[in-house]
């Protein structure tokens, strides 16, 4: 497991929580696809940028996005919405800090 993989899985799980909301950690890494170790590191990335809640349900750990977050999300989905180039995936993006390969001609 590499920094990267913890990351990119991050932005992944950012993504899922926004779509679904309020997830087990178990329920999460099935949807991911991902094992629930890594998916545990994932979330911690992401409480660390205080965007996580966490709660407990019938003995479960479940995890969501702040409101913020999910209001960040909304508003992705309005500018596709609007036909901007996959804002989303730019946000997932920043999270990860991948950017685009771009090569400027003089």
């Amino acid at each position: 497991m590499s920094k990267e993989e913890v990351i990119e899985t991050a932005g992944k799980t950012w993504r899922t929580l926004a779509e679904k909301g309020e997830t087990s950690i178990a329920d999460l890494a099935k949807i991911l696809q991902q094992e629930e170790e890594l998916v545990c590191q994932a979330i911690g990335w992401l409480a660390r940028e205080d965007k996580i809640n966490y709660n407990t349900r019938n003995n479960k750990t479940m995890v969501s996005l702040v409101e913020s977050e999910i209001r960040s999300f909304a508003g992705l989905m309005q500018q596709a919405q609007a036909g901007e180039e996959n804002p989303v995936a730019r946000k997932s993006n920043a999270l990860t800090g991948k950017t685009k390969n771009t090569r400027r001609i003089s």
